[in-house]
C-alpha cells in the first residue's frame, strides 16, 4: 500500500506537480479532424488545464490557453487567423507560440505587448486525430506508431470516464484479471442472463513476465496448454508509457489509448486498426468515432461485454483510488513495476533528462511487437473481439465483420490453389 503523499503525488496531473511535469513531455490525442469541420475552434481540457484548440484555414493545428491574459475572456471565441488566433473580446492577437502581437487598443509605440504571452503548445494532425504537446521546448517528434499510420480501416471507440488516469493504466499491467473478470465472471453473466460468453478469455494464467523496453512495459503470458513459442509470451503486448496500451490479434490492432483530462477525469479510447490480408477497402480518409456506452438507462455498468467490465472495475474503485487501503500479492508484480517507472520518470524529468518513450529523433513509422495469435484463438479471436468488446457499438461494425470474413475466405482459397 502507499501512504496519501505517495498516491497524491502518482494520482496528480496538474501543473507544477511531480507527475504532471513528467506527463508534459508527451503528445496527446485531444480531438479528431472532423471535429473542427463546422467551425475552427473547441476547448479541450488536458492535464488539469483548459486549453482553445484551433485550426487555421489552410489546415495549420495550434493550441494556446483558453482564458485570455487580457480580461481572461475564452480565446475559443476568438477569431482564427493564418498566423494565430484574435481574441473576440478586444482583439488581443496571440501567435503560435502564445505570444501577443497586436492590441488594437494600445498605442503601438511601447512594449506592452511583448510582456505578455499566453500559454501555448504545439499541435499537429495524424490518424485522423490531433495531437498536442504542451510541455516545454525543444518540442519532441510526434511518435508515429503503426496502428495510426499503416493502411487499414480505422475505427476509435470513445468515453469520458470519471476516474484518473493512472487506476486505468494499472489495469495493462495486470493479466490475471483477463481470466476472472473477461473470463469466469463473463461466464457468471452469461448462464445468468442467457448468452455464451467467448471462450478465448477463459483460460487460466501459468505465467505471466513483464520487460522493460524502449516505449515502456512488454506484457507477456503463458495460459494453460499453451507454451513459451506461443504469442502471447514470445511476442507479448506492449504498454506505451505513460498512458496507452497495444493489443493485437489476427489482421487487426488496436491502441487503447487513456489521456489524462484531470486529476479524476480520462478520456479513454480504442483505436483500432483493421488489415486482414486478402480483404479490400476503399481508402478511410479518417477513422470512424463512436460512443461506447458504459452504463445503462438505470445508472447501472454494462458489463456483458469486455471493455464494459473493464469499466467497471476502473470507475467503481472511486474517482481516485485509494492506495492506502490496498494489499498488493505477487500477482500484482505488473502494476509494482509500473510505479517505480513512473517514480523514475518522474525523477528524470528533475534530473533536465527525457522520460521513457520520448522520441527525439524523425521517423516514418514505428513498429511495436505485438501478439498477433491472441491468447491461440487465431482468426476466432476477431468475431469474438469486435462482437465481444467496444467494437459492437461501432457503426460499421458489420462492415468490419464482413471484411474479415470475405479476406478469411481468399485467404483460404488462395491456400488451396483454387
Amino acid at each position: 500500500m502507499l501512504t496519501v503523499e505517495q498516491n497524491e503525488e502518482l494520482t496528480s496531473v496538474g501543473p507544477g506537480t511531480r507527475m504532471g511535469e513528467m506527463l508534459r513531455r508527451y503528445w496527446y490525442p485531444i480531438a479528431f479532424e472532423q471535429d473542427f469541420d463546422s467551425r475552427p475552434s473547441k476547448t479541450v481540457r488536458l492535464l488539469g488545464e483548459d486549453w482553445t484548440l484551433y485550426k487555421t484555414p489552410s489546415g495549420r493545428y495550434g493550441i494556446i490557453g483558453e482564458a485570455c491574459p487580457h480580461r481572461r475572456a475564452s480565446l475559443t471565441y476568438g477569431v482564427v487567423h493564418e498566423d494565430g488566433i484574435r481574441c473576440g473580446y478586444h482583439g488581443w492577437k496571440y501567435d503560435f507560440t502564445g505570444q501577443c502581437v497586436e492590441q488594437p487598443a494600445e498605442n503601438d509605440s511601447t512594449t506592452f505587448r511583448d510582456k505578455i504571452k499566453a500559454k501555448a503548445g504545439s499541435a499537429q494532425a495524424m490518424g485522423g486525430m490531433v495531437w498536442v504537446y504542451v510541455g516545454p521546448t525543444p518540442v519532441p517528434e510526434l511518435p508515429r506508431f503503426d496502428v495510426y499510420v499503416l493502411d487499414g480501416i480505422r475505427d476509435v471507440g470513445v468515453a469520458t470516464l470519471p476516474c484518473n488516469w493512472f487506476q486505468i493504466m494499472e489495469n495493462s499491467v495486470d493479466p490475471h484479471h483477463v481470466e476472472w473478470l473477461h473470463g469466469a465472471y463473463f461466464e457468471f453473466l452469461g448462464q445468468t442472463q442467457g448468452f455464451e460468453a467467448p471462450k478465448s478469455f477463459q483460460k487460466k494464467h501459468m505465467k505471466v513476465a513483464f520487460d522493460e523496453f524502449e516505449f515502456g512495459i512488454i506484457k507477456r503470458r503463458v495460459l494453460e496448454g499453451h507454451s513459451e513459442a506461443d504469442d502471447d509470451w514470445a511476442v507479448g503486448h506492449p504498454l506505451m508509457f505513460p498512458y496507452g496500451m497495444r493489443v493485437g490479434g489476427q489482421w487487426i490492432d488496436q491502441m487503447q489509448i487513456r489521456v489524462p483530462i484531470d486529476d479524476t477525469t480520462t478520456w479513454k479510447l480504442f483505436y483500432t486498426l483493421h488489415h486482414p490480408e486478402g480483404g479490400t477497402w476503399e481508402k478511410q480518409d479518417r477513422p470512424v468515432v463512436y460512443n461506447y456506452e458504459w452504463r445503462d438507462e438505470n445508472g447501472e455498468f454494462i458489463t456483458d461485454y469486455v471493455e464494459g467490465q473493464d469499466v467497471m472495475a476502473w470507475v467503481s474503485q472511486g474517482p481516485i483510488t485509494d492506495r492506502t487501503q490496498e494489499h498488493l500479492g505477487r500477482s500484482d508484480q505488473g502494476v509494482a513495476m509500473l510505479r517505480k517507472m513512473a517514480k523514475e520518470a518522474m525523477a528524470a524529468v528533475e534530473d533536465g533528462e527525457d522520460p521513457p518513450g520520448v522520441v527525439r529523433e524523425k521517423h516514418e513509422v514505428i513498429h511495436l511487437p505485438c501478439e498477433k495469435d491472441k491468447f491461440g484463438a487465431g482468426t476466432a479471436f476477431t468475431d469474438q473481439w469486435i462482437n465481444g468488446g467496444s467494437m459492437r457499438y461501432s457503426p460499421i461494425r458489420e462492415q468490419l465483420l464482413a471484411l474479415h470474413r470475405d479476406a478469411a475466405q481468399a485467404r483460404e482459397k488462395a491456400g488451396s490453389g483454387a
